[in-house]
């Protein structure tokens, strides 16, 4: 589990899940939950294009994502946010299609992009990965103010002069380029859970925005170390322990947070005025 072909599959594991912790919090906090699933899913079309044009996979992802953050950025200044989200998802979804069927040789490369090969990352990956992932840090750091500003004051947020719309169109090309270091790893699939699941479980335990963030890169980095040592032992697919701790993390969350409230709620009433 820990020989030397397997060092590259436990640091890019870490890395992606690092990101996936910070990003999937503000896509939590923001209820941008479809947009996080949207643009993975989405940007494999880039990447089975690429392979059609004879081009590196990852380079299709990143303009694939990027277009598809402009285009839901655009396209909600226009109408509802989740209508945009869903027609962008469609429109690459069938470009994705098209390729696929024009690109039939390369369809075992793709296909492992929608689920990731985390147990076959070499070398020469790790540096892009870790270029890109700490892009995605650096600009939620800048970010950070004024993206927990409108998430939770959005009225306020526009009081003091940040542009909503501007502010968007910036979280949707971190989310872009967290897709594109962490896709060919985990998978396009895969990155949904990741990214959502540790957040959602972390907000359940705390409101403090600097500790649930701690904790879902915490969450998401057990999740993914559990899941490479559960599948390299028992011969399973890393997505489906992804997925499958994910949901219980995200259970026991919610299981925690309804029991606190009775907690509260119980020692409210024996406290009342007249008891």
């Amino acid at each position: 589990m820990f020989s030397s072909f397997m060092i590259n599959t436990w640091l890019a594991a870490t890395m992606v899940a690092v990101v996936a912790g910070v990003v999937g919090f503000f896509a939590v906090l923001r209820g941008s939950a479809f947009a996080a699933h949207a643009l993975p899913q989405g940007a494999f079309a880039g990447a089975a294009g690429a392979a059609l044009l004879g081009l590196s996979t990852i380079l299709g992802l990143a303009v694939f994502a990027i277009a598809g953050a402009f285009g839901i950025s655009w396209l909600s200044r226009r109408g509802r946010h989740d209508v945009a989200v869903a027609l962008a998802l469609v429109v690459m979804l069938g470009l994705g299609s098209l390729f696929l069927s024009l690109s039939a040789q390369y369809a075992p490369e793709v296909y492992a992009l929608l689920f990731g090969e985390i147990l076959g990352v070499s070398r020469s990956e790790l540096v892009p990965i870790a270029a890109l992932g700490l892009g995605c840090i650096a600009a939620i750091i800048v970010l950070y103010r004024p993206l927990l500003l409108t998430s939770v004051l959005a009225d306020m947020g526009e009081a003091r002069g940040v542009r909503a719309s501007h502010l968007e169109l910036a979280f949707l090309l971190v989310v872009a380029l967290a897709t594109s270091m962490t896709v060919p790893v985990v998978g396009a699939f895969l990155m949904f859970s990741l990214m959502i699941a540790p957040a959602g479980t972390a907000r359940s335990f705390t409101s403090n925005p600097l500790l649930a963030m701690g904790l879902s890169i915490a969450i998401a980095i057990a999740i993914v170390w559990i899941s490479i040592a559960a599948s390299y032992q028992l011969q399973w697919p890393v997505g489906f322990f992804v997925g499958a701790i994910g949901a219980v993390s995200f259970t026991a969350g919610r299981a925690w947070a309804a029991w606190k409230r009775r907690v509260v709620g119980v020692t409210t009433h024996e406290l009342a005025p007249g008891r």
